[in-house]
């Protein structure tokens, strides 16, 4: 009898913490937001929005610092009564969040409204996301992600792909329904792996012409139809450095919004030394080489204005904290000092 009342305690135990669980509490609020449109209509009117113009995000700066504003309901309404419409602009805003006191996150998008105008308004401006993510605090980076992903997907999903009809989405931006063939859509994220190649002392690092001047990372690639992680690994090393992996393992993941939604699934991959030459796949990339741990550590505490040398050649620098790649790099340093 003492065992089973031990159990049934334990149980029990188990279940009120999970009840008083703040995160457990949250999800399961987000949850009912998203389902209940009433109940999300309520949540707009105290909740607090941010603000994007054609997918740029909103920022200030009134010190050396970014900040990501939050907009209340009533400052929302204040700011829109200056144009035509201002309820039906609330209506267009989606869901992205809530705090742990339950006060709801949602991101609006006025790109068709006048931006100097709302800049002017609000001392402000709307920057490039690729930009917002290198100098807004860390905890507001998944938020902005996040939220243009989601703003675009609703962008691009505005007719049916069956019937050609126009969708009409949820209050809370969770999903899409075309009345006309009864089909849901829900946001999607397209599986990318990002992959730190190791050759056991020397780690290889890549850029495309499109990055800017320096600036270095790991490998990544789309998984293809049918393909798991680790197929994807070592399809994407040989394709784009002619090297085969011997072995890997997953690190973490992360969602990233470029080019639109996707989940980069981050691994360590390792090759043999003595096949270590770089076949550069140049359609791909504009250089690939082997780095060693002290370029990598003297790297780690480069930022890109101060990577240019007197000759105009720039000194290698990795992407910052708030990617993946960084997180990667970072623990491979950690293995190789350990």
């Amino acid at each position: 009898m003492a065992a089973v009342y031990q159990t049934q305690h334990r149980r029990a135990s188990s279940l009120l913490c999970r009840l008083h669980s703040t995160y457990v509490r949250k999800m399961r609020y987000l949850n009912k937001l998203k389902e209940d449109d009433s109940l999300c209509r309520q949540a707009q009117t105290s909740g607090t929005f941010y603000l994007f113009h054609n997918l740029f995000p909103f920022l200030q700066k009134p010190g050396k610092k970014y900040l990501v504003p939050q907009f209340s309901a009533a400052e929302m309404k204040r700011i829109l009564e200056k144009f035509q419409e201002a309820e039906q602009w609330i209506e267009k805003s989606v869901l992205i969040g809530c705090s742990d006191e339950h006060v709801p996150h949602f991101a609006l998008d006025l790109g068709a409204l006048e931006k100097s105008v709302i800049e002017s308004e609000l001392q402000g401006s709307f920057t490039d996301l690729r930009k917002a993510l290198f100098v807004v605090d860390e905890k507001d980076s998944p938020l902005l992600a996040s939220a243009q992903s989601l703003l675009r997907w609703h962008d691009s999903h505005q007719y049916c792909s069956r019937t050609g009809q126009p969708t009409e989405k949820n209050t809370a931006g969770s999903k899409r329904v075309c009345h006309a063939s009864g089909i849901t859509y829900y946001p999607q994220m397209s599986p990318v792996v990002i992959t730190l190649v190791s050759d056991g002392s020397r780690c290889l690092l890549a850029r495309q012409p499109s990055f800017p001047p320096g600036m270095y990372t790991a490998l990544s690639g789309f998984c293809d139809v049918g393909e798991n992680v680790e197929e994807t690994v070592r399809r994407e090393v040989a394709e784009e450095v002619g090297l085969e992996v011997e072995s890997l393992w997953y690190s973490a993941s992360q969602h990233w919004p470029f080019p639109s939604s996707t989940l980069m699934m981050a691994c360590h991959a390792l090759v043999r030394a003595p096949q270590d030459e770089i076949s550069m796949d140049s359609l791909e990339l504009e250089e690939a080489r082997w780095f060693g741990l002290e370029e990598i550590v003297e790297g780690l505490k480069r930022e890109p204005r101060s990577s240019k040398q007197d000759d105009g050649s720039f000194l290698p620098w990795f992407p910052p904290k708030q990617a993946i790649a960084h997180q990667l790099i970072c623990e491979w340093v950690k293995q190789q000092s350990a």
